[in-house]
């Protein structure tokens, strides 16, 4: 069985507060996309809630290798990594500690923006792998939907859907029309 908060602690040991924002900002992620599923029954009985949860929690635990100095990251790496850092991290955890950590470290890399696909990482030059991050399942879907309702930044409170689609309506036609798809699937 797999305990989130006993792998945050194992990544982030001592109190701080990265730590502090991480737990803040991912457990509002949980309790957005359970919020969402609880409306849709007929998704909720397709969606293994125990990813989404687990999903939810883990989906920023890389953003401790990434230089964010306003939301207390002080790594070395380009933000736009956390979640390929994470998915790494979230590996190896798994693998030292015989878990099978695969679903949520998808989860992590998969969670960015809406998605991005190889051909936006190369066009923008973006400092990860060139391949498709999109998410697929519904898990991977709902953990991603919710957090773009979630800023680690600033009040740090509930985005409205019409900020959340000026967010992302900067980041393309492609991106939007992830959104967009992610909205209806899940009737936001």
């Amino acid at each position: 069985m797999i305990n989130a908060l006993q792998i945050i602690d194992y990544f982030y040991p001592e109190e701080s507060s990265l730590k502090t924002l991480l737990l803040r900002h991912s457990n509002q992620v949980k309790d957005k996309a359970l919020d969402i599923l609880s409306h849709i029954p007929e998704l909720s009985a397709k969606v293994n809630i125990e990813t989404v949860v687990n999903g939810a929690l883990l989906h920023d635990v890389g953003i401790r290798e990434c230089n964010a100095p306003d939301i207390h990251c002080h790594g070395t790496r380009h933000y736009i990594a956390h979640g390929t850092i994470g998915a790494e991290m979230l590996r190896d955890y798994g693998r030292k500690h015989c878990l099978d950590l695969e679903a949520i470290a998808r989860i992590c890399e998969r969670h960015t923006g809406c998605g991005l696909t190889a051909a936006e990482i190369r066009q923008q030059r973006l400092p990860i792998p060139e391949r498709d991050f999109l998410p697929l399942t519904l898990e991977e879907k709902i953990v991603c939907l919710a957090d773009k309702f979630f800023s680690k930044s600033g009040s740090m409170k509930e985005k409205d859907i019409e900020k959340v689609r000026k967010s992302m309506m900067k980041h393309g036609t492609a991106t939007m029309e992830r959104f967009d798809a992610m909205c209806a699937l899940f009737h936001i």
